[in-house]
């Protein structure tokens, strides 16, 4: 993960009694000289803090009182992000005589007055709350805190918080922490926030920050174990427990047989993530992903020739609120690995520079990570690439090997098996696992081992449901043979006829020939719609088979027919 974004504590983080550690302040020059943004994050009132650091550019943004106030380096007029004090609340502060300051929009007292203050805040009804800084209240409406400040600065400074990384020191900090990809907190702090914090900088004052800071700096990024609770839910385990994995920052590769729930995983993957905030480059070369623009910040950009505009693209992968989904499908097929190459080359600048897109994702990954020189288009040091694969013997081994976590659908051909589970490192392939990759019904997949926060453990889980629906685009799956046993036999009175499909193309053209004895068998025993979700994993349309089965006898078979041709045929209009 690329760190963009510094967000700090001020007193006893990266200051003690009111001054600057000198050599944090040179440490956040050099960040600055990095292009890491750095926003100072404090319970001080902003007209308190000024004067207290050394120079106006040292930060970015000050987000001061507690998140009420904004303050942008080449913006002299502070922002207010929240209402100013309550003049009934300051009112009765002075009727009884109780110590206080007023920020922009904060009250801050003694915190021996607690008491004092909440009674008044209770007895005049304000929508406020109380928080504390070591011997300070603060007082605030609800609702108002670090975390919401940091998050007002990170936008207007077009960056996202899934760069960025915060260290502080005092219960207050918390939301800070928690709403980082990363929350760091010193080891001369609150035992409370350490034993939430992702890490503790160990220490015994600011001189130890500076030196984190220079470290983070050097690198510029943070290794997938140093992030917390970033899962996605993957699905069930057989015990019926959820099963959750750090894909976020990984290499995640997905790979199984054709109509095996690749592209379901996938998509599920990319649903979750756009819904945590994250954003993706989705290299999409059928149009397969079209339906994630029911999420919110989702775009399709349909390229019509292999000479369109990147600039265009550019222009909204600069937002780190939004995500792309580039449809390939209108591009000549022997032109698309040439734009893919294009097109990877300019994201991976722009993560390099920006931090986002967060996930790239490139479905049928083979056709364009093939040969030895692709393999400078995969970021190792980056990572949070998603590839969808059905050969993986044809992916470049550099990128194979940058793979972190493996998650398989069935898969029938032997070889093409023991090489899936040859990636994982240290753990010896057995006939056993062969035979479990053959014997995957639609809908479960296995987790490969690998995952530090799973062990070194085979997993088989059933995937989890989707929010969209996976769209089939054109005929492509209409002339897919299944394997062989599993073609749709008819029969009749239990023996079998002539008519058979070994390929929802045969399907339809044989339907309306079967007799009407024949077919009535078949649609009394829900025949059609296992045959669809059993065999050719396509779960949607057969859940509408089987609403026609059980609400539309009269017409089944015009029924089936159309439900047919619209989901595969009707696409193609």
């Amino acid at each position: 993960m690329r760190i963009r974004v510094l967000a700090l504590d001020f007193d006893n983080t990266i200051a003690v009694n009111d001054r600057l550690d000198h050599d944090v302040a040179a440490a956040l020059q050099e960040a600055r000289g990095s292009g890491v943004l750095r926003v100072l994050v404090t319970g001080r009132i902003l007209s308190d803090l000024q004067p207290l650091l050394p120079s106006p550019d040292l930060f970015d943004a000050v987000v001061a009182e507690n998140g009420a106030v904004l303050q942008l380096v080449h913006d002299p007029h502070p922002i207010a992000l929240s209402s100013a004090p309550d003049p009934a609340l300051v009112a009765e502060l002075n009727r009884r005589r109780i110590a206080h300051r007023c920020g922009i929009c904060i009250v801050e007292a003694a915190a021996a007055a607690s008491h004092d203050v909440l009674t008044i805040v209770q007895t005049l009804g304000l929508p406020h709350g109380i928080s504390f800084n070591r011997d300070r209240l603060m007082v605030l409406p609800h609702g108002v805190n670090k975390a919401e400040g940091l998050r007002e600065a990170v936008w207007r400074l077009g960056a996202s918080l899934h760069n960025a990384l915060a260290i502080g020191d005092a219960e207050n900090d918390q939301p800070l922490l928690d709403a980082c990809e990363v929350g760091v907190a010193v080891g001369w702090g609150s035992e409370a926030l350490k034993q939430r914090a992702d890490q503790v900088i160990q220490g015994s004052g600011p001189p130890a920050v500076a030196a984190y800071i220079r470290d983070l700096v050097a690198t510029g990024t943070i290794p997938p174990d140093r992030v917390r609770h970033r899962l996605l839910r993957l699905g069930t385990r057989e015990n019926g427990e959820p099963l959750d994995a750090v894909i976020r920052t990984r290499n995640v590769l997905v790979s199984g047989d054709s109509r095996s729930g690749k592209s379901w995983i996938a998509g599920l993957l990319c649903e979750q993530c756009i819904l945590k905030g994250y954003s993706l480059c989705i290299l999409d070369p059928e149009g397969d992903y079209e339906s994630l623009t029911a999420l919110p910040g989702v775009i399709v950009h349909r390229l019509c020739k292999e000479t369109d505009s990147f600039p265009d693209l550019e222009r909204i992968l600069r937002q780190p609120v939004l995500s792309l989904v580039v449809d390939l499908s209108a591009i000549q097929a022997g032109a698309k690995p040439t734009v893919v190459r294009t097109l990877l080359k300019r994201v991976n600048g722009l993560r390099r520079s920006l931090g986002f897109p967060h996930f790239v994702v490139l479905d049928e990954a083979h056709y364009f990570l093939g040969g030895p020189e692709d393999a400078e288009l995969f970021d190792r040091e980056l990572g949070g690439y998603l590839l969808v694969t059905y050969r993986i013997t044809d992916l470049s081994a550099d990128v194979l090997s940058a793979t972190d976590a493996v998650i398989v659908t069935k898969v029938t051909d032997r070889r093409l098996a023991y090489g899936l589970l040859a990636l994982v490192h240290g753990f010896s392939p057995s006939p056993g696992w062969v035979d479990t990759l053959a014997g995957l019904a639609i809908g479960e997949a296995l987790l490969l081992p690998g995952t530090p926060e799973l062990g070194n453990v085979m997993t088989r889980f059933r995937i989890a449901p989707r929010l969209t629906a996976q769209v089939r685009h054109r005929q492509k799956y209409l002339d897919v043979v299944v394997r062989p046993g599993q073609e749709f036999v008819f029969t009749r009175q239990g023996s079998a006829t002539d008519w058979r499909a070994r390929t929802l193309g045969e399907f339809l053209a044989v339907l309306p020939q079967v007799s009407e004895e024949v077919f009535r068998g078949h649609l009394a025993r829900g025949d059609f719609h296992r045959w669809v979700e059993n065999v050719l994993g396509d779960r949607e349309l057969g859940q509408a088979i089987r609403r026609i089965e059980r609400e539309d006898a009269a017409n089944a078979r015009n029924s089936i027919l159309r439900a047919v041709h619209d989901r595969y045929l009707g696409a193609a209009s």
